[in-house]
């Protein structure tokens, strides 16, 4: 399994240095070639065939399968129609099962599912409603373009979304994961700390800005080569990587002068209260001694 990107996950002051790996077996796919229907040539994205060169129409373009490097077998759009499935205008639900039995390794495309005429709103609204209350959602199969998909059908809102699902086939491993075999067991020490990072940067997913910036400083490029002005690149700084235990305490910390107060680590609330109850007893003992004293003087 090759990475296909390399860098950190960071949360507060803790960087971990990580891989990113497809989680997609793309074998699992039919993918057809764009072919010239005259000289069975490739097609380029300019609509160009490689091997004779002509710029073609449309119509003389038609889908190929390469069974072997440079041998296809042709398709038309007649032959697809051929491909009939019970699914195809209908979408058969399955059965009715918890969100949470999905994995979301098998989440794909989102659509909205809408009633089509007053009466199907109806009983289109009774599913939204029985879903809702059951806390279940659908599971079928429907052919959506050159495919039979396995779908989701879930409450949202007012309405139906519809969730298109990968087979379990497509999706590879955790396993499969180059080194994922030496992840051991955390330290304690290390593993109260962190949760103790985690719940102090727990909010809601409305106060976190989900947000393309990507996009909003490339619109701003754009707009800055349409006016003729010159692009100045700033780098981030890369600070230095702190040891765990360091980057773990100063996170805390940080999140708890960010929120106007001390977030003690978890166990640290006990130990305070037993020192608390010690002290107090101490105070009790020496009192009682000095009353026996006086009594006795």
């Amino acid at each position: 399994m090759r990475s296909i990107w390399k860098g950190h996950i960071r949360f507060s002051l803790v960087t971990i240095p990580v891989r990113i790996y497809n989680a997609i077996e793309t074998s699992e796919s039919i993918r057809f070639n764009q072919l010239h229907r005259e000289c069975n040539g490739r097609v380029g994205y300019d609509k160009k065939c490689k091997k004779c060169e002509k710029s073609l129409t449309t119509e003389e373009i038609v889908k190929g399968y390469e069974y072997e490097p440079d041998q296809y077998v042709v398709f038309e759009d007649s032959d697809f129609e051929k491909v009939k499935l019970k699914s195809t205008k209908v979408i058969e639900i399955e059965g009715f099962v918890g969100v949470d039995e999905v994995h979301p390794t098998l989440f794909e495309s989102p659509y909205y599912a809408g009633p089509d005429g007053d009466v199907a709103a109806r009983s289109y609204a009774l599913l939204c409603q029985a879903l809702k209350d059951a806390g279940k959602v659908g599971v079928g199969k429907v052919v959506l373009r050159d495919r039979e998909d396995v779908v989701l059908l879930s409450p949202h809102e007012k309405g139906l979304a519809l969730y298109r699902l990968r087979y379990p086939a497509e999706v590879r491993k955790m396993a499969e994961v180059p080194q994922i075999d030496k992840v051991e067991p955390a330290d304690k020490e290390q593993l109260k700390l962190a949760r103790n990072l985690v719940e102090s940067m727990a909010r809601p997913l409305s106060d976190i800005e989900l947000k393309d910036n990507y996009r909003g400083a490339l619109k701003e490029m754009i707009d800055a080569k349409v006016a003729g002005k010159e692009i100045v690149q700033v780098e981030e700084v890369e600070k230095p990587a702190m040891d765990i235990m360091t980057a773990l305490k100063a996170s805390i910390e940080k999140a708890a002068a960010m929120r106007g107060g001390m977030i003690p680590a978890k166990g640290e609330k006990k130990e305070k209260a037993q020192a608390k109850d010690k002290a107090e007893g101490k105070e009790k003992a020496a009192k009682a001694v000095k009353t026996r004293k006086t009594k006795a003087g």
